[in-house]
């Protein structure tokens, strides 16, 4: 069994930055792959980025490349998404998710992943 608990969700202007945060514990984490998804309201949930358990190889949605990076920190078991000039289309709940798999067509399918967690708000408005 592996837990999540994302945080660092908040209210941001749009333009402004934030840094989500989720701490794993339980098997060994640092052999998953991990990933960020996102929900918004009256929407599906969505890919945003993955990591592979090496950190060598990062994925990300188009509508986030070049504006979020994903990292991870396999010594604290945790992984991070910087988000770098929010809009207010990037309001939405969080996930954080683990996975054993770790190609560029399975990290991006949310059935893939097996853990989840809570999920974190982030509103980005004036």
């Amino acid at each position: 069994q592996v837990r999540l608990v994302e945080s660092g969700g908040e209210l941001v202007q749009p333009g402004g930055s934030l840094r989500l945060s989720c701490a794993a514990s339980g098997r060994t984490v640092s052999n998953y792959a991990m990933g960020w998804f996102r929900q918004a309201p009256g929407k599906e949930r969505a890919f945003v980025a993955a990591i592979s358990w090496s950190g060598r190889n990062k994925f990300y949605a188009d509508s986030v490349k070049v504006r979020f990076t994903i990292s991870r920190d396999n010594a604290k078991n945790t992984v991070y998404l910087q988000m770098n000039s929010l809009k207010p289309e990037d309001t939405a709940v969080y996930y954080c998710a683990a996975t054993l798999s770790t190609t560029s067509t399975t990290v991006v399918q949310d059935y893939r992943y097996p853990y989840w967690g809570q999920g974190t708000q982030v509103t980005v408005s004036s």
